[in-house]
């Protein structure tokens, strides 16, 4: 079913109608990540939105059952002619059901500093200056995929600096943070969005939502690969008496390929030397692939690598393994490590510190991330506002900001502001005195140019990007 558009807004928007200056005629809003965790946001899933809930290629994007189906509801949450029915009807009348609006954005996958416009929108019809700020609700919702793509950046970066320290290439990196988090967050919606914010920098992934979402609004063939393996029922329904025929039961299920399988069940480090032994360890090694080792519980730290048993040593000492360039311990090729429990980009710092302590190398291991790659965060996390800056009342632009005498870390910006990129890479925030226009080069040893490219204008998305896309400009 098809939500109803008109009802996708926060209650006390569908008053707002009422509330500009007189003879208002455009309202200009940005889109933008005011600072938090990180200093770059990286932007990603408007396309998503807009196909989703702004745009329908062959039929009106609402009906007039729908607005007298919203008026209905909101006489009875709100009260009796506080809803814009009448403005609702213009447009399905006017403009036959398509949002006349205007929406600029970044290219989605491009990482921006903190501060700088994500999106602006404006209305096209002067009738409709009330709808730009009534789609903020529905545009709000980009904090997610932002946020999640921004925070697996950031973990990728992590990583590929501790494979560079230990390993002296990243050529693994791909696959060195799985995403785990499909049971983890609040709703399948959630699973696919979240989950393809998450495919933008790396490629494994248990979530199979991601990869049908990046399929379906982004055109993407194959987005995300995941491997046979166990968990905790798969192993504990052999008995502990029996545990290591469960393994053994996993190598020959999967004689080729890589393959993973929980072996902390009963005991992680007896596990470790169980894999070690007869026969495992000749299946192991003559398999044609490798067998990744997952511990699941205690202190990850401890287990892996710093307790007077732990996970590494043993396997080190089970199956050996060869120097890297660098220096650290690698082990053999046939052998591998996920810590898929309590991984956070804390957490994984604090593994690989302790690991190239221990004299391991990052390669060894990979990590599993669900709840708090896809749920542990908020609109806080990287601080993501929509505000309106410009309002055009009788032909003039006049700006609009707010600075809270409270809390001037709320300031918003003010005018027709965009952004530009300089050709060395840098951003700016241009305060147009014309919609979209071309803004003043303050320093004359860069070319400054439009960053932003518009995307949707009355009711058609004017431009879609491929995940390859995305991808690539996730750099």
């Amino acid at each position: 079913m098809r939500p109803n558009l008109l009802l996708l807004t926060d209650s006390y928007k569908v008053s707002h109608w009422r509330q500009y200056p007189p003879n208002t005629q455009t309202i200009y809003s940005y889109l933008e990540s005011r600072g938090g965790k990180w200093s770059d946001t990286v932007f990603f899933g408007l396309q998503y939105i807009l196909k989703e809930y702004l745009h329908h290629p062959y039929n009106p994007l609402f009906t007039k059952g729908n607005i007298d189906y919203a008026a209905q509801r909101m006489e009875q949450h709100l009260g009796p002619g506080l809803f814009n029915k009448e403005g609702w009807e213009y447009i399905y009348d006017k403009h036959d059901g398509r949002l006349p609006v205007s929406i600029w954005a970044i290219p989605e996958g491009t990482p921006v500093p903190t501060g700088h416009p994500l999106v602006v929108i404006c209305n096209t019809d002067p009738k409709c200056y009330w709808l730009t700020n009534y789609l903020e609700t529905l545009l709000m919702q980009l904090w997610y995929p932002c946020t999640v793509a921004t925070q697996s950046r950031e973990m990728k970066h992590l990583i590929t600096k501790y494979l560079m320290k230990t390993q002296g290439n990243a050529d693994s990196i791909d696959f060195k943070l799985h995403d785990f988090g499909f049971r983890g967050v609040s709703s399948c919606e959630s699973a696919g969005l979240g989950g393809m914010a998450h495919l933008i920098n790396f490629k494994g992934t248990d979530t199979m939502a991601a990869i049908e979402y990046a399929s379906y609004y982004y055109g993407a063939d194959m987005a995300g690969f995941s491997i046979p393996a166990s968990e905790h029922s798969t192993i504990t329904s052999w008995g502990r008496e029996d545990e290591i025929l469960a393994y053994k039961n996993m190598l020959e299920a999967y004689p080729t390929g890589i393959v993973a399988c929980v072996s902390d069940s009963f005991n992680i480090f007896e596990a470790c030397r169980m894999w070690g032994r007869y026969p495992l360890r000749d299946m192991i090694l003559e398999r044609d692939g490798t067998l990744v080792i997952r511990p699941d519980s205690g202190d990850p730290i401890q287990v892996l690598v710093t307790g007077n048993e732990n996970v590494m040593d043993i396997l080190w000492g089970e199956f050996g393994g060869t120097i890297s360039d660098k220096g650290y311990k690698l082990l053999n090729n046939k052998i591998r490590v996920i810590q898929g429990d309590g991984v956070n980009i804390e957490s994984i710092d604090a593994i690989l510190y302790a690991m190239q302590q221990r004299g391991y190398s990052a390669e060894n291991i990979a990590f599993g991330s669900g709840g708090a790659l896809l749920q542990q965060l908020n609109r806080d996390t990287q601080k993501m506002a929509f505000k309106c800056s410009a309002i055009e009342r009788d032909g003039r632009w006049q700006e609009v900001f707010k600075d809270p005498i409270t809390d001037h870390g709320k300031q918003s910006k003010r005018g027709l502001v965009t952004t530009f990129k300089s050709d060395t890479g840098g951003f700016y925030t241009v305060n147009e005195t014309s919609f979209m226009g071309r803004g003043k080069d303050d320093d004359q040893t860069r070319t400054w140019k439009p960053a932003m490219v518009e995307v949707f204008r009355d009711g058609k998305i004017m431009k879609e990007y491929t995940f390859d896309e995305v991808r690539a400009n996730a750099y």
